[in-house]
């Protein structure tokens, strides 16, 4: 990850959203905060090419299987629970 963010320079530079050096008038004028996410911003991203309300879609079905595969096997357990719990 250092060399795709640095390349093969041993040189530092500033990178958005990862690191930069600030000068001592840059975190006075933050009121002396050192958080990091003052300094370094973000990184700039690829623009995606994506169908937002076709990946919601797919996202929401994909949870309500998760929840009928949850809500089963919550039933299976309390059913092997009470198997075990009760009396010989």
């Amino acid at each position: 990850m250092l060399a795709e963010r640095f390349g093969d320079e041993a040189a530092y530079r500033d990178v958005p959203g990862l690191c930069k050096s600030a000068t001592l008038d840059e975190i006075e004028d933050q009121g002396w905060s050192l958080n990091p996410g003052r300094y370094v911003g973000v990184a700039e991203r690829e623009a995606e090419d994506v169908d937002f309300k076709a990946r919601l879609r797919d996202l929401h079905d994909e949870l309500e299987r998760l929840n009928r595969e949850g809500w089963e096997l919550e039933e299976r357990i309390a059913e092997n629970a009470a198997l075990l719990m009760a009396p010989e």
